[in-house]
């Protein structure tokens, strides 16, 4: 079943009117798809719709046909704050932490961060949005998780203030796997994951991650990559709380 996304002001009533030219395109022409047709709708807040297609023009109109509370959107609210990976390793992470439940992303620069065509930065963004908007219809979620705007550490580490908890898979942590630290913590409302780019964190990011609060952990025994560690860290977080 198809999932297509709207504002909630395009609710009315028993219908719902989706007016994006992109989507009206891809019903029409990719998924060829006519009136009589279901299709489900998520407004990207709270609600999530399954109806059937009664027109298509410039505007589908679409009968809500049932109408309940997102089923598949997690409580928990994950954001990746991602050290910006070289060549396309980036569209790997967004497609697949989108797909297990992260909530939003941020890419940050790192000391060991290798981009060379950081002004063409604005870009890349669009393209890591469309992304996440593509990977979250394939798994039907409820909303669309955002890709931020691109920060140095700095300006994230003042982020994380925000966040009830803060991990970050390091691997020279030897004590602390990330099982230990959350067997018997509280359920948090905001969990903030920081991932290092290829290199790693830098001894500089490390104390300035450890003096705000932020938990070291390791993720096992072997040194994962930098577009692995992130989506273990979200799942093995998911799982604890979440199952």
């Amino acid at each position: 079943m198809s999932r297509f996304f709207t504002d909630p002001s395009n609710v009315k009533d028993k219908y719902i009117y989706l007016d994006n030219e992109g989507d009206i395109h891809h019903l029409k022409k990719v998924l060829r798809l006519r009136p009589g047709d279901e299709v489900d709708v998520s407004d990207g807040q709270k609600w999530e719709y399954h109806g059937k297609i009664e027109e298509i023009d410039q505007v589908a109109v679409i009968k809500i046909l049932d109408k309940q509370a997102f089923a598949r959107e997690p409580e928990l609210k994950v954001t990746l704050f991602q050290g910006i990976p070289k060549a396309s390793k980036m569209e790997t992470i967004i497609q697949k932490n989108v797909e297990e439940g992260i909530y939003s992303i941020v890419p940050v620069f790192m000391d060991r961060t290798v981009v060379v065509d950081k002004g063409n930065f604005s870009k890349k963004l669009d393209r890591w949005q469309k992304i996440a908007d593509e990977a979250v219809k394939q798994c039907k979620r409820g909303i669309i998780p955002k890709v931020e705007k691109d920060v140095k550490l700095d300006e994230a580490i003042k982020m994380l203030s925000d966040f009830d908890l803060v991990l970050f898979p390091y691997e020279n942590e030897e004590d602390v796997t990330i099982k230990d630290c959350l067997k018997d913590m509280e359920k948090p409302r905001t969990v903030a994951i920081v991932i290092g780019p290829e290199g790693g964190f830098s001894q500089g990011e490390v104390d300035k991650l450890l003096a705000i609060g932020a938990k070291s952990v390791s993720l096992g025994k072997t040194i994962l990559r930098t577009e692995t560690a992130g989506l273990v860290a979200l799942a093995m977080t998911m799982y604890q709380f979440e199952l």
